[in-house]
């Protein structure tokens, strides 16, 4: 499904021009190489373009390299030439060691390098005429390595030389350059095609995409831009190993994916991973995700949930489509209505995947096909679950990642199971992982008491607590009518630690929620008996001792006279639930029949 997915996009990006044509690589270049008409190198000239990025509260001016489109590179690991080399050691055949430039090392590979490369591209041009062409073959033929050890325009460029790329112009000509020329462009098609008709001989079989005989591909192109993965990229589809093939196949023979399905899903892959708008990072996982379509409306709109949107009126835009969305929840689909922003078709298939490196292949972690209503309409479930208020805030999957690591430590990771398990909960409206109840709960234990809970922590509960139940157990405000054991031990610890507040006047360090909270949300028989002796010393201190003794009362007649003896996973969530709950009631304003009633309750 996915190779099939992403060969269909790279025939929807061909249209609209946005990936390279078969037989094309895009290559970062940096200098070029200016040459006079009887092939010496006169200067190197500055191919890079300058742009403004952020550095702090500023921004600073950064050079970046031209990405141009050059006959396709190889992808071998030992030395292969390229027509046009772009690669300093082939091009020169000069190592630069200690600002030292030398043709010697210990393999001799700076002069097997340019070796390559001069017999390839003598080869390629021979019969081809221009000035530049000319000027090309005669570099080819005059250059020396041992004789340019210390030629001052490769010395000038001191670090950048061996890490930057290439490309030849003709003196006084930057604008043209060499794999530019129209005959070197023909001859190339030409020589590319007759190149793939001679491999087409060599293994064919029934492609597994299209279903044609035709060429099956032995080995697939690289795969770069995701987080962690090797610089020159690492494949999708490889077998490496004897114990991988079947029926005498070697390598990718064993996929049966061909030369023309290989080049388009590989192109496609790599044209998601160079865009910041269909990929987010999610620590060591790099998710991509893609509309069938032309645009980008659905990938923005997503990226917006995902990683939280900095821009406030796309932010509010964003909010106000979820929070219709889950107006619809009788209906459960979605309206083209409800789709409010505008470019955005809801029948379109919608793909995610999430990506992790595993030596030099690519792990495929989850994949995801939807239309896109649908996982609008999942998202927006999955955002109303979360709401821990009346008034709706999205939380995106950022901010939830945030949650669960410890502000102390700036080294410490999500496992990438548990944000891949989580993504495939949210987009396919199923039930969330237990190790993500599990990572809130030592949060909540583990952090310093301001810290412990938020709305998020606790909406992340409550959100795990009802898609486990498949109801709602759990509401959004405090629920007067639950009286679950764990629940009523969590507003009680709530009451408790807002009688010791009010008590000291609020000038506390310290409360019982930084001694007590994770004994109390664990075995509650063993704590609340002390608490609650502890509370009657801070009572006669409170302003409204009537309204808190009459509270706690009520709460601990629900609970029949007894405290559970242990809570479990689901029920430490409750406790946590109940005690956000509680404890956020304290601050709101009192309601009407409160007013009436004339009774007292602290604001």
């Amino acid at each position: 499904m996915l190779i099939h997915a992403l060969c269909d996009y790279y025939d929807i990006l061909a249209k609209e021009g946005k990936v390279l044509p078969e037989g094309y690589s895009s290559v970062k270049i940096h200098y070029l190489i200016s040459l006079t008409e009887d092939g010496r190198m006169d200067r190197i000239i500055n191919h890079q373009d300058t742009v403004q990025v952020p550095s702090g509260k500023k921004m600073k001016k950064k050079e970046v390299p031209k990405d141009l489109r050059m006959p396709k590179r190889t992808e071998k690991s030992g030395i292969d030439a390229n027509i046009a080399e772009h690669r300093p050691l082939y091009i020169f055949g000069l190592n630069l060691d200690k600002d030292i430039l030398t043709p010697d090392d210990r393999t001799s590979k700076a002069k097997k390098s340019h070796q390559a490369f001069v017999e390839a591209n003598l080869d390629f041009i021979e019969g081809l005429h221009s000035p530049l062409i000319d000027a090309f073959r005669a570099f080819l033929m005059n250059w020396e390595p041992e004789d340019e050890t210390e030629n001052l325009w490769l010395l000038g460029l001191g670090k950048n030389y061996g890490k930057s790329g290439y490309a030849f112009c003709l003196s006084g000509h930057p604008e043209c350059l060499l794999h530019e020329e129209k005959e070197f462009k023909e001859k190339w098609e030409q020589w590319y095609q007759d190149k793939k008709a001679k491999e087409k001989d060599s293994h064919i079989a029934q492609d597994a995409i299209s279903g044609e005989q035709t060429s099956i591909a032995r080995i697939h192109n690289k795969i770069k831009g995701v987080y962690g993965g090797l610089a020159t990229g690492s494949v999708l589809v490889g077998f490496n190993n004897p114990s991988e093939n079947s029926y005498g196949n070697e390598q990718s023979y064993n996929s049966n994916i061909s030369e023309t399905a290989m080049n388009k899903y590989t192109e496609a892959l790599n044209y998601l991973l160079s865009s910041d708008r269909h990929k987010v990072l999610l620590d060591d996982m790099t998710v991509v995700f893609w509309a069938m379509d032309t645009g980008e409306a659905c990938e923005n709109l997503l990226m917006d949930i995902l990683l939280g949107q900095s821009d406030k009126m796309k932010a509010e835009q964003t909010e106000r489509m979820l929070a219709k969305l889950f107006q619809d929840a009788g209906k459960g689909t979605v309206g083209g209505e409800r789709l409010t922003l505008d470019g955005i078709d809801e029948n379109v298939d919608f793909y995610m995947m999430g990506l992790k490196p595993n030596s030099s292949r690519l792990s495929l972690k989850f994949l995801v096909r939807k239309k896109y209503a649908d996982i609008l309409w999942n998202i927006a479930r999955f955002q109303n679950d979360l709401q821990m208020g009346k008034e709706f805030h999205s939380v995106s999957i950022m901010r939830i990642k945030r949650e669960l690591l410890s502000q102390k430590s700036k080294n410490e990771k999500v496992n990438p199971a548990l944000l891949s398990s989580l993504m495939e909960s949210m987009i396919n409206g199923t039930r969330l992982p237990v190790s993500l109840m599990e990572n809130v709960l030592r949060r909540v234990k583990a952090d310093p008491g301001d810290q412990k809970v938020n709305a998020v922590r606790a909406g992340i509960i409550k959100a795990w607590i009802n898609r486990a139940s498949k109801k709602e157990e759990l509401k959004v405000a405090l629920d007067r009518e639950n009286y679950r054991p764990a629940y009523l031990c969590g507003r009680l610890f709530a009451v408790l630690e807002k009688i010791q507040q009010e008590a000291s006047g609020n000038s506390l360090n310290r409360t019982i929620k930084d001694g007590y909270f994770a004994s109390a949300s664990a075995r509650p028989s063993v704590v609340f008996p002390k608490l609650i002796r502890l509370s009657q010393y801070h009572l006669n201190k409170v302003k409204s001792p009537v309204y808190f003794n009459k509270l706690t009362g009520e709460i601990i007649g629900h609970l029949d006279g007894g405290f559970p003896d242990t809570l479990f996973l689901k029920e430490q969530g409750e406790f946590i639930v109940g005690y956000y709950q509680q404890y956020q009631s304290f601050f709101e304003k009192k309601n009407k029949e409160e007013d009436k009633n004339g009774s007292e309750q602290p604001v």
